[in-house]
């Protein structure tokens, strides 16, 4: 059985290290805004999982969110300060996996940067809310899948090899090695 990736006509494989790595996670965790966040991640057993929205990818590539600290998810990450985040930023690419080690803190300078006013709906008390916490993730492993030159391309470069039945893919994919 031929995998799919050896009838392609090129090569669909880019690991990204260091301050490549990092640019590429900025850019898919921003466009994504949004991921699925998951916690208590323990083999064997469901692991718990809600949307959270970013609130920064920093220049080192720690992503950065607020979470009100009397949450099950806040207990579950001082219990294992690990977390996996699954990013989609698009119908058919900007993916985005991240495994990392949480630190949980009350950073107030954090919260004043990260502070909006839609945030009130979660913190009824707003950033002086004692609530807030910070959750701060260090990437240890990332993968991405987007596409080389676009959606446009790509849904054209998807049209065309239907056609004439051909494996003209325009994705990429790779790990990111976020150097420390």
């Amino acid at each position: 059985m031929n995998s799919i990736n050896q009838n392609q006509p090129e090569d669909n494989l880019k690991d990204l290290n260091g301050h490549d790595a990092i640019v590429k996670l900025k850019e898919l965790a921003v466009s994504a805004a949004t991921c699925f966040f998951v916690s208590n991640i323990k083999t064997g057993l469901p692991v718990s999982a809600r949307p959270m929205t970013v609130q920064d990818v920093d220049d080192e590539g720690n992503l950065w969110f607020l979470l009100a600290n009397d949450s099950g998810t806040y207990k579950e990450l001082q219990e294992e300060s690990l977390a996996q985040m699954f990013f989609q930023g698009s119908k058919y690419s900007d993916y985005l996996n991240v495994y990392g080690l949480v630190t949980l803190s009350r950073d107030e300078e954090k919260i004043k940067q990260f502070w909006s006013a839609t945030l009130k709906t979660w913190f009824t008390e707003g950033e002086n809310d004692p609530r807030i916490a910070i959750v701060k993730v260090e990437p240890t492993e990332a993968h991405y899948w987007d596409n080389k030159h676009g959606n446009a391309v790509a849904f054209i470069k998807k049209l065309a090899g239907a056609a004439i039945g051909k494996t003209l893919d325009d994705s990429v994919e790779g790990k990111l090695e976020v150097v420390r």
